[in-house]
Parts: structure tokens; sequence; C-alpha cells
């Protein structure tokens, strides 16, 4: 079986050479997903509006490669601040409250954007 690859267009894709997600048989990994703008800038606001663009980016990857959120089974959330983590976690119970994955939070000293507050990542198993 191949393998299918969908973009975001986030300029690290092209810099660090990856691509936002792969799909082989029926799983997608979604790589770490910052709050990048169409424009290469940082999502705008506080840590809940940067997790609903990196949800919001992941979905739409998994949605381009054949599967929805529902197909989630595991996020990581890496916070730049642990005071972030209520915002966060509302925000992923708002995408995925419904059929909630298995999760990982985790506090890190930085991220590849300057001014991210949070960086998710995501497998999903096509059943």
């Amino acid at each position: 079986m191949g393998r299918s690859r969908a973009s975001s267009g986030s300029p690290y894709e092209s810099a660090f050479g990856f691509c936002r997600a792969v799909r082989t048989g029926e799983r997608i990994v979604v790589a770490g997903t910052g709050p990048i703008e169409p424009d290469g800038s940082t999502t705008p606001g506080d840590a809940a509006a940067q997790a609903e663009r990196c949800l919001t980016l992941i979905v739409k990857a998994i949605e381009d490669l054949g599967g929805s959120a529902r197909h989630v089974v595991r996020t990581r959330m890496l916070l730049t601040d642990p005071a972030d983590q209520d915002a966060v976690g509302s925000v992923h119970e708002r995408f995925f409250g419904k059929n909630p994955p298995a999760a990982t939070m985790a506090g890190v000293a930085w991220l590849c954007g300057p001014d991210w507050k949070v960086e998710i990542e995501a497998e999903a198993i096509i059943d």
C-alpha cells in the first residue's frame, strides 16, 4: 500500500523537509502543527486562539487524506506556559469531545515560532 501526503503550506515544511500529514494504509500521522496563518505569520491572540488554528489545520490535513476528526485516536499538545492548559484543553474538547482520543499535554521551553504558545500533533486511524 502506498503513502499519501498532505501539505498545509507552512513555510517550515519546505525549509525543514517534511509534510503536514502522511497516510499509509488506515493510519494518518500529523506532524507537530503550530499556529501558522496562510501568509506564514503566527496566529494572533492567546493560546486558545492558537490551539484553534492548530486543530483546524490538523483536521483539514486528516480530511485531505480521507479521514475526519472522529478518526483521531491520539493527540499531543505542547505548551510554553502551563497556565494555558485549561484554555487549550477546552478547545481540544470542542474538537474531539464526542470522540475523545488518547491525549498528552506537556510543557516545553520553546517552540519553532517565537510567538507560538502551543503546538499540537495527532494520529488518526480510518476504521
